[in-house]
Parts: C-alpha cells; structure tokens; sequence
C-alpha cells in the first residue's frame, strides 16, 4: 500500500513542508528510515537524526524550528507522538486481516448469542448463557465462563480466560495470558493458625475502550464488582486485586499491584513495580512512580508519589540529596568525634 505524503497530511490535519507527491510505503524510526519510508520527531533528543535521515517525510511539531538544512520533507502537526499514532491506527486497520467466521473445533453453548462478522478460533469455548456482540475476534484457546457479557468490537488473543459474569464492554483488547474474574485473595485467619476461604461471589466488570496487556489478572470481586473505567490502559503483568476501582483513562505500568478495596481516581499514572496497599483512595490525576510503596490514601488530586514508603516528590528529593552525601557526612562525624 502506497499513499503520498499529501494524502497522509489531509489524514493528520497537517502541513506539508517539502515534495508532498513522494510516495510512502511503510513507517520506521527516524534514526533507520529509508526512502519510501515516514517517521516522527517529537523528543528533541532525537533531533539529530533528522538532518541525515533517509526517510521521505518526517512528522513535526508545528512549531518546530530546525538548526540546520535538511533534505527530508516535514509533516507539521500540532502533535507530532500523538499524529504519528494515529497514522499508526490507520496502517494496523489496513494491513490486519478482517479475519470472521468459526474454526474447528470450538465450544459454543447453545444458550449464547453471538452478533455478525465476529470470528471463533479454535478450540475457544464458550459457556451457558453468553450475549457477545458483533464485531468480536475470540482467538484461539480462550476460554469465556456462563453469564457472561461482551460489547461490540472486542479482541481476546489467544489463552485469554474471562471467568463467569463478567461483564465487558465495547472496544476493549485483551492480550494473550491475561485473566479476569479469578477468586480474590481472601482468606479468613482461624484461631488455629490456618486459613479458611472466603467464597469471591461478585464479578468484573469492564468500561467500553479498555486495553488489557499480556499475563494480567484482574480478581473478581468478595461482592459487588472490581471495576474497570473507560479508557483505562493496563500493561503485561499487572496484579488488580477484588474490589479495585480504576477511574477512566487511568494507566497501569507493568509488575504494578493494587490490593484489594481500593480506589484510584481518573486519569492517574502507576508507573512500573509501585505497590498499593489496599482499602486506600487515591486522587484524581496522582502520579505514582517506578517502586513506589503508597500506604495511605492520597487526598489531594494531581500530585507525584515518588519513594519507598512514598510520599510527596519535593520532600523525597530534598531527603535524597542528604541520603546520598551520608557516606562523606559520617566520615566528617567520625573526625570531630576524634578531635573531641
């Protein structure tokens, strides 16, 4: 597939700086492009790479001012990440194969519906009493319990496992390994020192354009539902315990934990590894970063939690400005020690 850098312009709203008649026919990195090819500038560190890469158009911002010539022609948009994802959408929808109908052998219960154009691979099952919408690609060996219900447009890659009554909406993507609705981790201390299960009878429940990475588990709820906001976007390998609430567009970073019953506000950011205790609220708009332990709530929207046990960023970095002069501040100790 082939498109001029004019069309691809007239697609992101952008302005051609350069031959907009070139031919573009695939999309690679700045730093490795060829001729034919498009790639994108928005980190300014790379902008280096801009006066001798080979590719025939790059994507910048509109503002953009280069430091020297340069042979490539420039797309300006107002967003050169957020243009380049878009012309990114655009390509996977063109070259993904619109792939429908049913492979054998599959289980489909005969109580369940399932809307047009959706495709079954196989050895996919499907249980007692499900309603899927249309549009649905249920990939090979994934697995959906009784009573549960899916919105339109949703993909379930291989090995995907959604557990009974759980319910999803429209244009959510689940990746490969990834399970929903498994028990929560509840258990009852005993006055003999074992532990004795409590029963997981709720569910969880999925807002419409919510993204799913590979090898996540997100454990139904003790009652009631863990619940899943619009737009949330959830990393490989991200461990949401029972009764979780996630507000819309929040995003979750790989290896990240949240336990049980607690609340994370909208459009907040967990970064890798960070750590949440649970029956915590967590604010609108809180930035939590990479190794962060968060053992209270945070109360106050917008802010960074950085540090372990975490608290406010300012306060961790004047602390770690100390922390790292410790080694010569203990030697100059240990001389006034010796003059006293």
């Amino acid at each position: 597939m082939e498109f001029t850098i004019d069309e691809i312009a007239l697609l992101l709203d952008g302005s051609v700086e350069g031959d907009g008649s070139q031919k573009i026919n695939r999309l690679e990195k700045i730093q490795e492009g060829k001729a034919g090819s498009i790639g994108f500038l928005s980190n300014l560190k790379y902008e280096k790479y801009l006066y001798d890469t080979a590719c025939s158009a790059i994507i910048v911002g509109e503002d953009f001012k280069p430091q020297k010539a340069f042979k490539t022609t420039l797309i300006r948009v107002k967003d050169p990440y957020t243009g380049f994802t878009k012309l990114l959408e655009a390509y996977s929808k063109m070259v993904k194969s619109d792939i429908s109908g049913i492979e054998e052998p599959t289980y489909f219960h005969e109580s369940s519906t399932i809307g047009p154009n959706c495709y079954r691979g196989a050895f996919s099952y499907v249980g007692k009493n499900c309603k899927i919408g249309n549009n649905v690609k249920i990939y090979p060996q994934v697995y959906i319990g009784d009573d549960v219900i899916i919105g339109d447009d949703c993909t379930f890659y291989p090995g995907v496992k959604i557990y009974s009554r759980t319910i999803i909406g429209n244009d959510c993507e689940i990746h490969s390994g990834s399970i929903l609705g498994a028990d929560g981790f509840g258990f009852a201390p005993q006055a003999d020192g074992t532990y004795k299960n409590i029963p997981q009878l709720g569910n969880v429940v999925l807002e419409d354009g919510v993204s799913i990475g590979a090898n996540t588990t997100i454990d139904c709820a003790t009652m009631g539902s863990t619940h899943i906001g619009r737009g949330v976007k959830i990393d490989n390998q991200v461990q949401i315990a029972h009764n979780v609430i996630l507000g819309e567009n929040t995003v979750v970073a790989s290896q990240a934990g949240i336990s049980g019953s607690t609340s994370v506000g909208k459009n907040c950011v967990l970064a890798g590894k960070c750590g949440i205790v649970g029956h915590i609220d967590i604010a609108d708009n809180t930035t939590v970063g990479a190794n962060t332990g968060i053992m209270k709530s945070v109360t106050e929207p917008g802010k960074t939690i950085f540090g372990y046990i975490g608290f406010d960023i300012k306060d961790f970095l004047k602390s770690y400005s100390i922390f790292r002069k410790l080694p010569l501040l203990h030697n100059k100790l240990r001389e006034l020690e010796k003059k006293l």
